[in-house]
């Protein structure tokens, strides 16, 4: 797990000094951490199907290394076809080294797959966390293109104890997420 070190260590050796220069923090205690990255699926197809739940567990797990569960829903509705607890979607949440290990591999290898790619959006919640949409499964390379029944899009959650969307931005940017409009100085 060399692989994973090398972000870890990125982050202490390059990250912390980077973002403490860039923000005058006093302490690296308050240089914004990666705290988790959360993947989730919404499949509300699977209402009709249900085999699809078992495959989004499947392929989910196999892109991150880490048992994805259902999520299910929280209460009826009629006009969805939709009955309370019923399976309509899946999700992985991802700490430590899998997380880093799962960020490394979308930065290098899965981002630059996806055709006609500029950058991703640099649009943050206001509390310095980042989800970023992705159309397609198969840009990740543990899925193999001949097994897929359906292309499912993804949400990535980047959860980051960030106190504002500048700081939460610099610390993912320093990460290597291809923003499209990098704010560079």
């Amino acid at each position: 797990m060399s692989n994973t070190a090398s972000l870890k260590k990125d982050y202490q050796e390059r990250i912390v000094p980077a973002l403490t220069k860039e923000f005058e923090y006093k302490s690296v205690m308050q240089v914004p951490v990666l705290k988790k990255i959360v993947i989730n699926q919404g499949l509300g197809i699977a209402t009709a199907d249900k085999k699809i739940i078992d495959v989004a567990i499947t392929e989910l797990t196999t892109i991150t290394g880490q048992k994805a569960v259902a999520t299910v829903s929280k209460k009826d509705i009629s006009n969805f076809k939709l009955r309370r607890k019923m399976p309509i979607g899946v999700m992985v949440t991802l700490r430590r080294e899998q997380m880093y290990e799962f960020l490394e591999r979308l930065v290098r290898v899965a981002l630059p797959r996806i055709r006609d790619f500029k950058g991703i959006e640099s649009k943050l919640d206001g509390r310095g966390n980042y989800t970023l949409g992705i159309q397609e499964q198969i840009i990740f390379p543990e899925i193999n293109i001949d097994n897929i029944t359906k292309i499912l899009g993804m949400n990535i959650t980047f959860v980051t104890s960030a106190k504002t969307d500048e700081e939460g931005y610099a610390l993912l940017r320093e990460f290597g997420l291809p923003f499209k409009n990098a704010k560079k100085d």
